[in-house]
Parts: C-alpha cells; structure tokens; sequence
C-alpha cells in the first residue's frame, strides 16, 4: 500500500508531459476493458477542451492589451520574420505534399457524400470572410473566438492605452497576471481531460474505419513527419544558425501533444502561451504571435488540402504537370491560411483546390466525406503539426534577434525539458 502511494505522489508532483502519458494509457485500457463507462468519461475532455475553449478568447484579447500597452517605442516584437516563417512554412508543407503524392500516387473508393456546409466559391469568398473578421464587433468575436477580429481590437486598445495613466496599465497587468493564473489551473487538469478525450475516441470511433484508407493516411502522416523532423528543423536552423532538434522536440511534447487530443488550435492558445513563458520568449512578441498562428500558421491543413485533392485527380485519371503542381501549392498555401474563416476548415476547402483541376464538385464534396472518416487521426495530426509549430517559430525568430536571448533561452529549453 504505502508503495502504491508513493507511485501516486511521484506521479502528481512529476512532469506534466509524464501525466498526460499515464492519462492516455489508462485511457486505452479503459476503452478496450469497458467502452460503455469509457465513452460516459468523454464528458471528462468535454470539460476540459471547453475549459480551453472558454479561456482562449479572453486571454488573447486581455494579454495582447496589457503587452501593447506597456510596449516602449523601440521594443522588437520579431513579428515580420514570424510571418514570414508562418507563409513560408506552409508553402513548403503544400509543396511536400505534392511531392509526396507523386511519389505515392493514391486513388480513393469514393463514398457518398453528406456534406450540410457550402464550400467557398473561390479565394476571393474566403477572403471576404477573413476581413469582415477583422471589422467583427468586439463583445461577438470575444463570445465566437473569432482570434483575427480579438486581435484587431485588442491591437488597436492596446495603442491607444499606451497614452493611458500608469494605473490604467497597471490594471491592465494585473487583470492579464489573473488571467493567466487561471490558464494555469486548466493546463493542470489536462491529464484528466486527454484521458477522457482518449477512452471516448476510442471507444466510440475506434480504428477499424480507417482500414481502407492506410495508404491515403500514409501519405498524409508522412508529409506532415517530414514537416515536422526535416523542413521545419531546417528553417529553424536557417534562422538561428543552432541545432534546431532540442526545441523541435520540447516543442513537439509540451505543445504536439495535447493539440493532437484536443484537435483545436483554439483550445491549445493557453498551452502554447504557457510554454512560451516557460521559454522565456518576449511576452511582446508571442502574446501576438501565438493567437495569429492559430489562424494563419497551417502547414497541415495545407497538406491535407493538397494530398486529398491530387488523390481526387489521380482517382479521375487527370495528368497534371508541373507549373499546375506548383499552382495548387500557392492556392493551398493561401486557402489553408484562411481555413479558420471557413466551416468545416481544411476539408471544406478541397472542392476550391479541385477546381483547379476541373473535378466535378459532386466527386470533390465525396473527397471531403472521405475526409471526415479519417478525421480521427488526419485532424488530430494536423492540429499538433499547425499548434506546435507556432511555438517553434515564434521562439526561433525570438532566439535570432539577440544572442544573449539565445543563451537563456537555451537554457530555458533544456529546463523545460528536464
């Protein structure tokens, strides 16, 4: 007995990482010792993804503010190379993906599709929505999560409470401290969450649906592996001129992780401010970046866009040369960036990639269907992929701007690490 409660004890004062281990584990057993109670958990990581999704919103909007407000006229925030980062990175996760589907080229059993959301008609569609996003009334786009319409308000705030009495920012300080003192409680709780994300997945959806789709989901995971372990290590290391793997990889578990069970960029915002802080990044630099890459940053969605719609023109038949490749790559970079604007997100937008290509919409909305089988793994992935590599780059471009911030931010890695 009294080794038992040591066990217990290590493992409540261990790492949180070690806790969301255990938390899967135990969620897979009960999945497959007793489905029933195991699906009757998944209220478990109702709460806690909910509890993400409640808190997101206003940390964004209240820490963009306070960072803002409190910025000198001098202060660096890294933000164009970050953008640079997120545009390039996806490019090259759309051009990964068509390599890659030349390289394994595959063809689908279509199914019938049921689809209720109308894909875009076109770029110019989606774009339309991303500025009316923009321009969205303040109390709406706190209550919908509507990030790029937070962004521009808590921006623009932020600015004009530069001029404000030191108390007003000191209000404003204090309010973000409190808000990301309850963050912190909500991260705690996310080995319980996973743990019933994960029983409920498996017990409800299990895997035996994606029998049919291995070589489908072989090409996408493998593209979004290469993204992850060899294109995105190397813009790191284009950038900081360091071995780029300690914070692929310390990026990969603290914020990869918990993305992939929650499957929302939304909902991980507080995680990856959380790991950001524990990096000892600029607080001026990812308060921004962080909620902005949770909108624009998707190099999964960008694979997903791309695999899905060459297997809808290899299972037609269609040749596509080159300079037609190279154009789906830059449609997908674009669309993907705007995925968040769309219902549905990537998978809505293959019918917009397959018109490139002249597929009938009828063929390309069962593409989408197809889409939604393999959703379990295909969104889950490409969430931990778009999530953490919010992180990577936004720390790259922070330990580029200064070598005395590369130092301590070395440092943090390895502690966070440890």
């Amino acid at each position: 007995m009294g080794n038992d409660l040591s066990i217990i004890k290590k493992l409540a004062s261990g790492s949180l990482v070690q806790q969301i281990i255990v938390g899967i584990l135990a969620g897979i057993a009960l999945a497959v010792f007793s489905p029933g109670f195991a699906i009757s958990s998944g209220i478990l990581g109702d709460i806690f993804v909910g509890a993400l999704k409640a808190v997101a919103p206003i940390l964004v909007f209240v820490i963009v503010m306070d960072s803002i407000a409190r910025q000198n006229q001098g202060t660096q925030t890294n933000m164009r190379m970050i953008i640079i980062m997120y545009f390039f990175g996806t490019f090259m996760a759309a051009l990964t993906a068509v390599t890659m589907s030349f390289l394994m080229p595959t063809t689908l059993s279509l199914v019938s599709s049921d689809i209720s959301q109308t894909p875009p008609s076109g770029i110019g569609q989606i774009l339309h929505v991303l500025v009316f996003k923009i321009v969205d009334n303040p109390v709406h786009a706190l209550a919908t999560g509507n990030f790029i319409g937070i962004l521009a308000w808590a921006i623009a705030l932020g600015i004009f409470f530069r001029h404000s009495a030191e108390s007003v920012k000191e209000l404003l300080h204090s309010s973000a401290t409190a808000i990301s003192g309850i963050v912190k409680i909500v991260i705690r709780i996310a080995p319980i969450g996973i743990f019933g994300l994960v029983a409920k997945t498996i017990a409800t959806t299990g895997f035996s649906a994606l029998a049919g789709y291995t070589h489908l989901l072989a090409v996408l995971l493998g593209s979004m592996v290469l993204i992850a372990f060899v294109v995105n290590p190397i813009i790191v290391f284009f950038v900081t001129r360091r071995n780029p793997y300690p914070l692929v990889f310390t990026c990969l578990r603290e914020s990869g992780v918990t993305a992939f069970f929650t499957r929302s960029s939304a909902a991980n915002i507080p995680v990856n401010m959380d790991l950001c802080k524990r990096l000892n990044l600029h607080e001026d630099t990812y308060s921004v970046s962080i909620p902005l890459g949770a909108t624009i940053n998707m190099a999964g969605a960008a694979i997903t866009i791309t695999v899905l719609s060459l297997a809808a023109v290899n299972t037609l038949g269609i040749q596509i040369d080159l300079p037609t490749a190279l154009l789906l790559s830059l449609v997908s970079t674009v669309s993907a960036c705007g995925a968040s604007g769309v219902a549905g997100g990537s998978l809505l937008l293959i019918p917009l990639a397959c018109s490139l290509f002249g597929v009938p919409n009828d063929i390309s909305l069962q593409v989408v269907a197809v889409g939604f089988i393999i959703g379990v793994i295909q969104d889950s992935a490409e969430t931990a992929l778009n999530s953490s590599t919010d992180v990577i780059f936004t720390a790259a471009a922070d330990y580029a701007s200064d070598c005395s911030t590369t130092v301590v931010a070395k440092q943090s890695v390895e502690t966070v690490r440890s």
